[in-house]
């Protein structure tokens, strides 16, 4: 059995090689796929398969897959186009390479999900479809770190920003996707299968920042922006167009519900109750 993990240098790919771990698996058949291996040499120091592979690269990529079981095939970053492109050529890959079983990460509903990046999930999901290959569809809601992450500044400032209104979303951890990426690479049952992954509970904003004043000892407000006001700040904070925009346009549609339904397929998954928001704000008040 071999699992390879494409981007396995990043946040969520590398959480899935550690939890690969924590179960047991013999470090010799997880692959981690990345772009720059030096920068994964730890990896490689505990036994685990080290090799450079990129989306955008079919010939590497295929080599890099080649005698993979299982794939979980973690979504690229960039913009809309970018992204999908890179993805194509990644299931193109895919499929030269024999691949058993390709896990993609997802996005929640995405062939109805109003968030305008979510077209391409949809695509890719489509692709992998055509491809013949078997696959599982892993359709992530938000990661708590997509907020905390910024924890510190919005301490500093006492607000946390958003245009989200009184929308709700059921954030769970990366950490918790991880470890459904790593259930679904080590058992059986899930091909063909679309998972709708959640949180156990959607948060708004207020309750949010309520929790992070207990914890901080310090009143953190929430401040709603229109979508065009919280563009201007990401873009003010240095983020690039496509990003600013797309944060923008997901937080307006965020508003109207397009990540507040809460499953328990994930629950279920990990044998364990989600991240709640006290224990995000913890962990991102102690990193």
């Amino acid at each position: 059995m071999t699992i390879a993990i494409t981007a396995a240098g990043g946040h969520l790919g590398r959480l899935v090689v550690e939890d690969l771990l924590e179960r047991g698996v013999p470090a010799e058949q997880i692959r981690a796929v990345v772009r720059t291996p030096d920068k994964a040499q730890d990896l490689a120091d505990r036994g685990v398969q080290v090799v450079r592979g990129d989306y955008a690269d079919v010939p590497g990529l295929t080599e890099a897959l080649r005698g993979a079981d299982k794939w979980v095939f973690i979504s690229s970053s960039g913009s809309d186009e970018d992204r999908l492109s890179q993805h194509l050529t990644a299931i193109q890959a895919g499929r030269a390479a024999g691949v058993g079983h390709v896990i993609y990460t997802s996005i929640p509903n995405a062939e109805t999900n109003p968030i305008p990046f979510a077209s391409v999930h949809k695509d890719t999901e489509a692709a992998i479809k055509e491809s013949g290959l078997p696959y599982t569809f892993l359709r992530n809601n938000w990661y708590w770190e997509n907020l905390t992450a910024s924890l510190p500044n919005a301490i500093e400032h006492g607000a946390i920003i958003g245009s989200v209104g009184s929308g709700l979303t059921a954030f769970a951890s990366r950490a918790d996707y991880a470890a459904a990426a790593a259930v679904v690479a080590t058992t059986e049952g899930h091909e063909g299968e679309v998972y709708e992954l959640t949180g156990d509970k959607a948060y708004g904003y207020a309750e949010i920042a309520a929790e992070v004043s207990r914890q901080a000892g310090k009143e953190v407000t929430a401040v709603n922006l229109d979508p065009e006001e919280y563009r201007k700040t990401l873009a003010g904070f240095g983020l690039p167009d496509f990003l600013s925009k797309g944060l923008a346009d997901a937080d307006s549609k965020i508003a109207e519900g397009a990540l507040a339904d809460v499953t328990d397929t994930l629950r279920t998954l990990i044998g364990r109750p989600t991240t709640t928001v006290a224990e995000a704000v913890t962990d991102a008040l102690k990193a």
